[in-house]
């Protein structure tokens, strides 16, 4: 069981707009033909920041002309927000805020021995590295680039570091970089 922080960026790291856009994205491909299939089949328990939910109900038309639903998840699905926002019908959505802790032992438990997804927020993505919760990074760099936007994983990673453990080609304008975030060890 891992928590993964699975994302797209563009090759200046950032996963989407200073408006929260992903334009950008949509025209490099096809989710089906990258490894989200298997990726998600694993996958247990979703978490996400407010403006990835916000950014789904808002395209409500393309996510049911995709996934055949309004909402694209039969995993239950954490979103952590300060502020009320709307349910979608017949989907397991549970709205949270605060500390990331106490909600990763209910998303674990949820989970069932499959991983968490970290599906968007890379602040969000910082604050579970930051609790020492975050296991892999797994991202594909598109070949754009915006000069600005929202940060893919707006933090510091020195010590604990990253290590990369697979790059793979996807298509002619996307590479998918793997890497396991390793965490400091005590005194012996």
């Amino acid at each position: 069981m891992k928590t993964q922080y699975y994302t797209a960026a563009t090759l200046d790291g950032y996963i989407a707009t200073e408006d929260d856009s992903l334009e950008w994205l949509f025209a490099l491909g096809d989710p089906e033909e990258s490894s989200y299939p298997a990726f998600i089949a694993d996958v247990g328990a979703l978490v996400m920041g407010s403006a990835t939910y916000e950014w789904l109900l808002a395209h409500a038309d393309e996510v049911i002309a995709q996934a055949g639903s309004a909402w694209p998840y039969h995993q239950p699905t954490w979103v952590f927000t300060s502020r009320t926002l709307p349910a979608v019908e017949g989907a397991d959505i549970r709205f949270v805020r605060g500390d990331v802790r106490p909600v990763h032992a209910d998303m674990r438990a949820a989970a069932a021995g499959k991983n968490i997804w970290v599906v968007g927020g890379g602040e969000l993505a910082g604050q579970l590295h930051d609790a020492g919760l975050l296991d892999e990074i797994i991202v594909q760099i598109a070949s754009v680039t915006l000069a600005t936007g929202k940060a893919m994983f707006p933090r510091r990673a020195l010590s604990p570091t990253l290590r990369l453990t697979s790059v793979q080609q996807i298509g002619a304008n996307m590479v998918e970089l793997r890497y396991a975030v390793e965490r400091q060890r005590g005194p012996a």
